[in-house]
């Protein structure tokens, strides 16, 4: 199985070439107050040296949570704080050994006798049609309420209320956004008829058709608000650029003059795109307006240049060329000028990804025969590789707090997403039907 920039350039080559809240306890035991603090104030010590430790916390059932979608609810917030990586849980069978007597004071200090630092406490019911959640989070050192949230609306928007409080959580003791409510587009041939694209959260739940071209469609481009998808499609003839709006579900053509325009990228503030177009018989990098004015090109090299990537910030451009013979990850600014090449391992790069933070580059790189994932800081050029083994891993996108990389892996025989830690640790597999693939992580955490 070839990377993406393998098949784009095949592609290319091909069209080049003329071819078409409370917990569950005595009653007595109400939980003080919130106390009026700050994120990032609760006495919680998360690093020692160079190591982030994990914060233990006490997380017994949800009061209320019997059945459905009080259960999902409980489940999803605990799975999303477990999948952050921040958080030691004890849940509900880790402190069913606990004598509670409904004194407050003494459950606390129950709770932190088991080496717990923070105690999460929810509480749901349903006032006429709604769901109402209340969560709670204690610091156990000082016995305090920090945080309070309340949700209310219906029920079948229980997950999303799961996901909004788990990244409140995160937000205040640990002082960084978390991703719960970020959201995965991919390619994926279920169904029949074509490639299309859909999306999913960011845990593989809810996963969804945007597109139904019935033909081939893919290369899904988040654009920095979430609210839409720039991709690749071939539906009209030629492959051109496309827009998808998420919301409203419409779609409109971006760029599809010429023969061949393919892999956008938006300009970090939505209003460009970059993209690779074939140009007096080779495929340049090249920038448009939304409305597929202001064409600009960037590259004009003898080799095949694609995939461009723009940086977070803007200033810069990652892209793949095989200027130098194999393809490799190359770096420019944003205009074009300095062009310079960055990947120097491996037998062939491709595809490269920006984290976050814009200081790591995420691609596909050959070694010893497989492709696999490999980080490369670009102010250092260390390089690392975190993906092992065969199954072609390919596809890098970064999680948007920069901890995690979804990636196309065929380890079980057929294309799907799966999710890595940053180094290299918690593999998870998001799909399961159908071939999926090239995959982009939402770079906004959506507040919908």
């Amino acid at each position: 199985m070839r990377p993406r920039s393998a098949i784009l350039t095949v592609l290319a080559c091909l069209l080049l070439a003329g071819l078409a809240l409370l917990a569950q306890q005595p009653p007595a035991a109400q939980a003080p107050p919130a106390a009026p603090q700050q994120p990032g104030q609760v006495t919680l010590e998360l690093n020692r040296g160079a190591q982030v430790r994990k914060i233990k916390i006490a997380f017994p059932a949800f009061r209320g949570s019997a059945g459905s979608p009080g259960q999902e609810l409980e489940q999803t917030v605990r799975r999303d704080l477990d999948y952050s990586g921040y958080f030691e849980i004890q849940g509900p069978d880790a402190l069913s050994g606990l004598a509670l007597s409904g004194d407050v004071q003494k459950d606390l200090a129950a709770y932190r006798s088991t080496g717990n630092e923070v105690l999460l406490l929810g509480d749901m019911r349903m006032e006429g049609d709604k769901l109402v959640f209340e969560g709670r989070v204690l610091d156990l050192g000082s016995g305090q309420a920090v945080l309070a949230k309340r949700y209310s609306g219906p029920s079948t928007v229980s997950r999303r209320m799961a996901h909004t409080f788990a990244d409140e959580v995160i937000r205040f003791l640990v002082g960084k956004p978390g991703i719960a409510l970020s959201e995965i587009a991919f390619t994926s041939d279920r169904g029949g008829g074509g490639k299309e694209i859909w999306v999913m959260d960011y845990d593989g739940a809810n996963q969804r058709r945007i597109t139904s071209h019935r033909s081939t469609s893919m290369s899904p481009a988040w654009s920095p608000t979430g609210e839409s998808l720039a991709y690749t499609s071939f539906f009209n003839g030629p492959p051109g650029i496309y827009l998808a709006e998420i919301g409203s579900g419409r779609k409109r053509p971006v760029v599809t003059s010429g023969s061949f325009n393919i892999s956008p990228s938006f300009a970090p503030d939505g209003r460009r795109l970059a993209f690779a177009r074939s140009v007096e018989g080779n495929v340049e990098i090249f920038t448009a307006g939304l409305d597929g004015g202001n064409l600009r090109r960037l590259t004009n090299s003898s080799g095949i240049d694609t995939n461009p990537a723009w940086s977070p910030k803007g200033g810069e451009i990652a892209f793949t060329s095989s200027r130098a013979g194999n393809p490799e990850i190359y770096l420019m600014d944003s205009e074009g000028a300095n062009q310079r090449r960055i990947s120097f391992e491996g037998t062939y790069n491709d595809g490269a990804a920006w984290s976050p933070e814009g200081d790591l580059l995420a691609y596909t790189s050959r070694r010893d025969g497989q492709f696999q994932i490999a980080v490369t800081n670009v102010v250092t050029l260390e390089t690392r590789v975190i993906t092992s083994g065969p199954g072609e891993n390919q596809s890098p996108t970064f999680s948007p707090d920069g901890r995690k990389i979804a990636f196309t892996s065929r380890r079980d025989g057929k294309n799907q997403i799966y999710v890595v830690d940053l180094d290299g640790g918690s593999v998870r597999q998001l799909t399961t039907e159908g071939s999926n693939d090239l995959a982009d992580w939402s770079r906004s955490v959506q507040e919908k």
